[in-house]
């Protein structure tokens, strides 16, 4: 099922968070286990870490990012190689930050829980198969990617707008089944400051520049109070970067990438 992002919230402001499937259907709850699917057993003790409230957060940012990538890139007419460039370098940035994600989770997390928690053997093993199925595609899609940013032709365009719906659909699955299926095991063997280390991974491979800005995405693809948590858990020198300079990135950057859009609330 093909999700995409729609709504506008009670001030007007179109909302990254009100999920709709291609029927229509509210799909606001996106991180719901599907029939058939079952839960890993859940190791005795007490929960020791927020890792299910910070997967989520992140989730809905790619959940969106990926939602809008085919469309951004059929957004670019044939030839206009500037809109294509432009639209190119930000779809690069957000494949290198989903690539860091799960590596981070790769070194920092799943060893971690496979040694904890044996008995989600199964789970964690379909967890990292889709892993490498997202690592494939993100290899495929980045020459097609590079070479539609030079030519904007029909052809690349056509062949990168369809590499990013099948990476979509993989996430789809993927993103849900992680926060439903392996966090909440996650939540009892991990601590915080593990947790905290996974998903700061690999941030120094970012240009800061990118980062500050993609930070205003992150907190508006979340509702109002997971934005608030998300943007006390930051390091107050980050915090004063977004609030001088990142905020008016991210505005600037929405209203490139849609133009004629309400550009979505954030912090």
């Amino acid at each position: 099922m093909r999700l995409r992002a729609r709504g506008y919230d009670a001030a007007g402001e179109r909302s990254f968070v009100s999920l709709l499937d291609d029927r229509g259907q509210d799909m606001t709850d996106f991180f719901t286990m599907q029939p058939g699917e079952t839960a890993p057993p859940l190791p005795a003790g007490p929960i020791l870490c927020g890792g299910t409230a910070g997967m989520r957060r992140i989730h809905r940012f790619f959940l969106w990012a990926y939602g809008e990538a085919p469309g951004l890139v059929r957004s670019a007419a044939a030839g206009d190689t500037a809109r294509a460039a432009y639209v190119g370098e930000v779809l690069g940035n957000f494949d290198k930050v989903l690539h860091i994600h799960h590596d981070g989770e790769d070194l920092l997390m799943y060893p971690q829980l496979k040694e904890r928690a044996p008995a989600c053997a199964l789970h964690i093993g379909q967890m990292l198969e889709q892993h490498r199925q997202v690592t494939l595609r993100l290899g495929a899609i980045e020459p097609v990617r590079l070479r539609w940013m030079r030519t904007a032709d029909e052809e690349s365009a056509a062949d990168l707008a369809a590499r990013y719906e099948d990476l979509a659909r993989v996430l789809n699955t993927h993103l849900r089944r992680e926060v439903t299926e392996m966090m909440p095991v996650a939540d009892r063997v991990m601590s915080e400051q593990e947790m905290k280390e996974a998903g700061q991974h690999g941030i120094q491979e970012l240009d800061k520049k990118f980062l500050v800005g993609y930070l205003g995405m992150v907190l508006a693809s979340n509702p109002p109070a997971d934005r608030k948590e998300l943007f006390n858990e930051i390091p107050p020198p980050v915090r004063l970067a977004y609030r001088l300079v990142g905020r008016r990135m991210y505005r600037k950057q929405y209203a490139t990438l849609f133009p004629g859009r309400p550009i979505p609330q954030t912090l």
